[in-house]
């Protein structure tokens, strides 16, 4: 049989033992668990449903409003707030982070993927060599080549290498499984990421508009206190009441002015952490933000739906339940290991002394060799290897039930905090209109001699308490309801 045939018998001959080889690869079994996301018995509804649908005389009421999970803020009715958020989803630091780690979650798996095809490397190169002159005749070197004295001429080479380790088993079909899941727990991290971002931004607009609330009720009270020291003033001079109203007037506006600067330095660092949460510096937002604005309010009651809801809706639980989904498929990676790896490596080039002759059809060669190894002892390498993935795999449930969990606390508490300060709000404010009447009762009385200044103080003492606690349960009440929209898993889309 000519040389030429007997190459040829022979390269079919070994792809007919390697074919099998690489169909078992692409379509053989997979070791290890297969996932199935856990059946989480979550109630019917909230325990504090009641108290979340309980009406109020806040807001809108809950019949002529549908909540919109996912531009929440916009039920808050604030064009400004809308702004920053846009401008924080777009430019916070940590959110382009969380996008980054995306980029390089489905660049890792691409990494992985590349694992289940053959690897092919290109290669050539040229050689020119004279052999020595002083060497004794003819000798074979350790590659195969002849050493003869005085020997020269070139070399030219050119071909391709390949090498592929087959899957048989479907560890790497496992670990592209893992690096899927990665991806997409990485997506749901962003968008975790971002609920709590749009969170924090409308929380401190919020404490902001509150806190320039109770700086223009202070200034108020200010200025009616003040006006009520000049009367006093007016009337000891005349000799109606004691220089002691007097003085115990200039104590009651000295403590009053004493609470604005402290306001101000809170409006003030409160605009500076909303410029750094838009990704902008500190006193980038200070022009905007300066001139005081109203309280942002939302809905009364907002339907907070099923608590099964939550498993859809939650990114830190979609999360945690990806994160549990990649860790079972790296049992079936560490499982692989236990099974005979099936690999098949390769060449095909062409060789010759001239260049000429290089992609002539006499000048090619080639070899295929498909192999088999497997470790026969390790010490429990391999199998302790296993325990370590299947232990993380028990984690990571864990971690997905403690957030599920968690995610039912956080509607529970928001559901009764949000409810019982709107009660809290109503209370504080027929307060506040009971104290302005004292207010204005006892001034009348006092500028006719008829009751003691004393009353007067202390009618102004209550009617600025409750006017601060009114303002600072507005802010609550608005407060508690972005913790709501938060805890249900609103801001994503």
């Amino acid at each position: 049989m000519p040389l030429m045939e007997k190459v040829s018998a022979s390269f079919c001959k070994t792809v007919w033992v390697a074919l099998p080889l690489a169909c078992l690869g692409l379509w053989g079994c997979k070791v290890g668990p297969d996932y199935k996301q856990p059946d989480m018995k979550l109630a019917g509804q909230y325990n504090e449903i009641a108290s979340a649908t309980r009406p109020t005389t806040r807001g809108t009421s809950p019949s002529s409003i549908q909540p919109d999970y996912v531009r929440w803020w916009t039920t808050l009715n604030d064009a400004t707030l809308n702004t920053l958020i846009d401008r924080a989803a777009r430019n916070n630091p940590d959110v382009l982070a969380a996008e980054a780690r995306i980029r390089e979650a489905r660049a890792t798996r691409g990494v992985t993927a590349s694992g289940l095809f053959p690897a092919v490397d290109a290669n050539g190169q040229y050689e020119k060599y004279r052999e020595s002159e002083n060497q004794p005749g003819i000798s074979q070197l350790s590659g195969g080549s002849l050493q003869i004295p005085g020997l020269e001429g070139d070399l030219w080479q050119a071909g391709f290498d390949m090498s592929w380790e087959i899957d048989v088993f479907g560890g790497q079909r496992r670990a592209l499984e893992a690096a899927t899941y990665n991806v997409q727990a990485a997506v749901w991290d962003r968008r975790d990421v971002l609920v709590s971002l749009l969170a924090e931004v409308a929380v401190n607009y919020v404490e902001l508009r509150g806190a320039q609330r109770e700086l223009a009720i202070a200034q108020g009270n200010l200025s009616s206190q003040q006006q009520t020291l000049d009367l006093t003033r007016r009337k000891a001079e005349g000799g109606l009441v004691p220089y002691l109203d007097v003085a115990q007037q200039e104590a009651e506006v000295g403590t009053t002015a004493a609470t604005i600067p402290t306001l101000q330095a809170q409006i003030r660092q409160t605009i500076h952490h909303l410029g750094i949460l838009l990704g902008e510096s500190p006193g980038a937002l200070s022009d905007e933000l300066s001139a005081t604005g109203p309280i942002p309010i939302g809905p009364a009651n907002v339907p907070p739906g099923l608590p099964g809801d939550l498993l859809r809706r939650r990114p830190d639980v979609r999360r945690a339940e990806r994160q549990l989904a990649a860790a079972t498929a790296q049992i079936g990676v560490a499982t692989a290991d236990l099974y005979p790896q099936f690999s098949i490596t390769g060449a095909l080039g062409v060789e010759s002394q001239s260049f000429k002759k290089l992609f002539d059809y006499s000048s090619r060669d080639f070899s295929i060799a498909p192999g088999v190894t497997w470790d026969i002892f390790d010490a429990g390498k391999v199998i302790s290897n296993v325990h370590v993935q299947n232990a993380r795999q028990a984690e990571a449930l864990q971690a997905y039930r403690k957030a599920v969990l968690q995610s039912l606390q956080d509607v529970e508490d928001a559901l009764v905090v949000y409810n019982r300060e709107q009660v809290r709000l109503q209370s504080l404010k027929e307060a506040v209109a009971a104290n302005q009447r004292a207010v204005d009762l006892s001034m009348e009385l006092f500028q006719k001699g008829s009751t003691d200044f004393l009353n007067v103080l202390d009618a102004q003492r209550s009617l600025f308490a409750a006017q601060d606690l009114m303002a600072q349960s507005e802010e609550l009440v608005s407060a508690d309801l972005v913790a709501l929209y938060k805890a249900l898993g609103g801001g994503w889309g």
